[in-house]
């Protein structure tokens, strides 16, 4: 894959997916743009130091003036990818209208903004981008979302995003996809799962490098894509 030159903003990448992505942005010689919400969370993103890598604080991507600031400060933009969300564990008794407003604004809000200012910015170049999103494994198939019903509503409204937006932005020649992830082999989800079988799961560096196609211009014709990447899981 190759973004030599190329500007793309990664929200979410701090986070396990997100170092992974900005390290493979990185290798196929992208400028990278990463948003992130706490100094401490800056403090230990390992690509902080490098060159290509600009840290913008921006604390609540549902905030919709915050990342419109964001985003005009964008100069030939080709992709944004998007990865921030949030999960939540919650059977139905627990789920209140406070715990479903949290799931979409972590989850749909912050990603519905961040789509609709990057198609502003990719447009102002006149040379056409891409998008990916992150929707989820339970948004295409619900019946395991069962006590994530917030959860999989949030990440069902991005699936119906991205395949509405890329029908609105294929004649700017801009791509929107997601990827729809099941469980995958990070620290944190080893800590919450240890019996599971790890090596069912797909690692990070395999989901970013399709996030990575999805992004790059080699792909020339995918859109409206919920691409699964589920491992053997």
């Amino acid at each position: 894959m190759d973004l030599q030159g190329r500007q793309v903003v990664i929200t979410g990448g701090t986070g396990a997916l997100g170092v992974a992505v900005v390290g493979a942005l990185l290798a196929a010689g992208a400028t990278c743009h990463v948003p992130y919400r706490s100094e401490e969370e800056a403090q230990r993103f390992p690509h902080r130091d490098q060159a290509r890598v600009s840290l913008v604080a921006l604390a609540d991507l549902a905030n919709e003036a915050a990342v419109t600031a964001f985003y005009a400060g964008m100069d030939m933009l080709w992709a944004s990818i998007h990865l921030a969300g949030g999960f939540a564990f919650a059977p139905i008794a627990e789920s209140d209208a406070k715990l479903l407003g949290s799931q979409l604004d972590s989850n749909l809000i912050a990603t519905y903004l961040c789509n609709r200012c990057a198609v502003a910015a990719i447009r102002r170049t006149g040379h056409g981008g891409r998008i990916v999103n992150t929707a989820a494994r339970q948004a295409l198939e619900p019946r395991l979302g069962a006590s994530l019903t917030a959860y999989t509503v949030a990440k069902a409204g991005v699936v119906a995003l991205t395949i509405a937006l890329a029908e609105e932005v294929a004649k700017d020649g801009i791509l929107v996809n997601a990827i729809a992830p099941s469980i995958m082999d990070t620290p944190a989800n080893r800590r919450s799962m240890p019996q599971a079988d790890f090596k069912a799961w797909p690692s990070v560096a395999e989901v970013a490098a399709t996030v990575l196609f999805l992004a790059s211009p080699q792909n020339a014709v995918t859109r409206g894509a919920i691409v699964p990447v589920y491992g053997k899981t």
